[in-house]
């Protein structure tokens, strides 16, 4: 099973960044937008209509305040995957700044090039997204 382990430092309070990560539906607005389109949450489940027309079924697993950690699973989308689980967790840091962390496991191991796309260009929007939040709130 590949892995994909990504940390992204944030110049924002570890508060902040947890409350934008279990915001699970408002993705589109708090977390990627622009790179998301719309979010749908039921409380359980979230859809993500994605700007390019992909769209992905999730399955919130968790969301931890106490740990500041929120794990979910891809449940539908058009990628050919065999298993998805990815998990976000904040982790604070000195100097006004947290580190999140993103691990994503999946299969087939093939699709391991993609996914890190995916990944560097969404932990990019996030970041400036999180950043531009904790601004705009001083």
């Amino acid at each position: 099973m590949a892995t994909i382990y990504k940390e992204i430092w944030i110049e924002a309070s570890p508060e902040l960044v947890w409350d934008v990560v279990r915001d699970a539906g408002a993705v589109h607005k708090r977390f990627v937008p622009d790179y998301t389109a719309e979010t749908y949450f039921d409380g359980v489940n979230r859809l993500i209509h994605f700007s390019n027309g992909n769209i992905v079924k999730e399955l919130i697993v968790t969301r931890d305040d106490e740990r500041r950690r929120m794990a979910y699973a891809v449940v539908e989308t058009k990628m050919p995957l065999q298993h998805h689980h990815a998990s976000f967790q904040v982790f604070e840091d000195s100097g006004g700044r947290c580190r999140l962390v993103w691990i994503t496991d999946f299969l087939p191991d093939q699709l391991a090039a993609e996914i890190q796309i995916r990944v560097d260009r969404g932990a990019e929007v996030m970041k400036r997204t999180i950043e531009t939040e904790a601004r705009n709130n001083v």
